[in-house]
């Protein structure tokens, strides 16, 4: 059976599978994944354990009528809840249930300012405008579902950092760390579309969940619990997040 072979350099950690966690983490690991070019490999990949230091060989075989051996927590529902799985156990244990990690008590101690906040806008700001740009350009049939879903966030901002300057306060330039992300989306967008869509997932719903929570908790420190027109959406979110899943799992199954 004819192959292609794709050789992947990205973080991970050590794992028996290839899916959505091995992008999250961060971990410098290389793989090699082969895959059938004639058949849809699904998304129940074969993996093996090459050798001892951790480099792995993926086997991503289009097997018909093979059973994965074992099913993971989300995965029967699709790419999206076993994304929001892997997702969870990130958290601390005292935030969600599903999480793993010990809290750092971190954000009890954060001290926000407008200054501050209008950097993080900034680089929100270059983060959206480079994804939905991506998105926009590219000619990948995996992206044409995405665009124009309603979570776009670009537009909102600029909005956001007009208000913000009609007040009086200086608006800044991107900082080094959204520069360098953003950066990095331009690069796997082409040649990583599976590590592509899984930050697309973690960008839009990760603002959608935690991201409202932070800006309340903002507004209502610093802003006279003045609500940005970052955190709204036209129509429901509900409705928008749900048609976007709908699509990252018919993606996931190409």
């Amino acid at each position: 059976m004819a192959t292609s072979r794709l050789n992947v350099s990205f973080r991970f950690p050590a794992s028996r599978r290839l899916d959505c966690e091995s992008y999250l983490s961060l971990r410098a690991k290389t793989v090699t994944i082969t895959y059938a070019r004639t058949i849809a490999a699904p998304r129940h990949h074969l993996i093996r354990r090459a050798n001892e230091d951790r480099t792995l060989v993926v086997n991503a075989v289009a097997a018909a009528g093979e059973k994965p051996e074992r099913r993971y927590p989300g995965e029967p529902k699709g790419f999206v809840e076993e994304m929001r799985f892997v997702v969870m156990k990130m958290h601390p244990k005292d935030q969600v249930k599903e999480g793993k990690n010990e809290s750092n008590g971190l954000v009890s101690t954060w001290n926000f300012t407008i200054e501050g906040y209008l950097k993080f806008l900034m680089d929100s700001k270059l983060v959206f405008e480079t994804l939905e740009w991506i998105i926009n350009e590219s000619t990948l049939q995996a992206y044409a579902g995405l665009k124009n879903t309603g979570l776009e966030r670009t537009e909102n901002l600029i909005r956001d950092l007009e208000w913000f300057k009609e007040q009086g306060y200086e608006i800044p330039e991107p900082m080094a760390p959204g520069k360098i992300y953003s950066q990095h989306l331009k690069n796997i967008a082409e040649k990583d579309p599976q590590a592509f869509i899984c930050h697309f997932y973690n960008i839009n719903f990760a603002h959608s969940a935690g991201g409202r929570m932070i800006g309340t908790k903002v507004a209502e420190k610093i802003l006279d619990n003045k609500e940005l027109e970052f955190y709204k959406w036209d129509g429901q979110l509900s409705e928008l997040l749900q048609n976007v899943s709908e699509e990252l799992n018919k993606v996931a199954e190409v």
